[in-house]
């Protein structure tokens, strides 16, 4: 089993130590969906929500999470955020598709980067069209890849 990195020798809590690690290219990418009734994912298609433009502002929440990841998971370094793109698709009559990409070059990775901006773009979406969908379900966030530093690469 892997060694816990946030517990020292008498499992106190703290921040890893990456000040030794190599600087070099880091990507992630993560996905996520949100499933709501049929009229809500048409609406939203249709750029017809009272709130605005759903997508659009979906994906800049998504950004400016990433941005700040280091500030909302307590361990995570803040890292030079290099780029960070939000792909949005419809994948059925009732279910909207996220993919986040992240990349930097640092000492540590950018899953959890990814990771927020799907979560936050998906909990956008669901904030902007909740009055008139309480039934949406956001699932599946998850690590699809990630590749750079001492692990090295990983595919789902």
């Amino acid at each position: 089993m892997k060694e816990l990195t946030h517990l020292d020798a008498s499992n106190n809590i703290h921040m890893v130590d990456v000040g030794k690690k190599d600087v070099t290219e880091r990507t992630a990418v993560a996905s996520g969906r949100i499933r709501g009734n049929i009229t809500t994912i048409q609406k939203i298609k249709q750029g017809d929500v009272t709130k605005g433009n759903v997508l659009t502002t979906a994906r800049l929440a998504g950004i400016m999470a990433a941005k700040r990841t280091g500030e909302l998971i307590p361990l995570c370094h803040v890292l030079p955020l290099e780029n960070v793109t939000i792909a949005i698709d419809f994948e059925d009559d009732n279910t909207i598709f996220i993919r986040a990409r992240v990349t930097t070059t640092a000492k540590t990775g950018v899953e959890m980067e990814a990771l927020v901006a799907v979560s936050i773009t998906a909990l956008t979406v669901y904030d902007m069209c909740k009055s008139i969908d309480k039934t949406m379900v956001v699932e599946n966030i998850q690590l699809e890849e990630k590749s750079g530093g001492k692990s090295g690469e990983f595919k789902r």
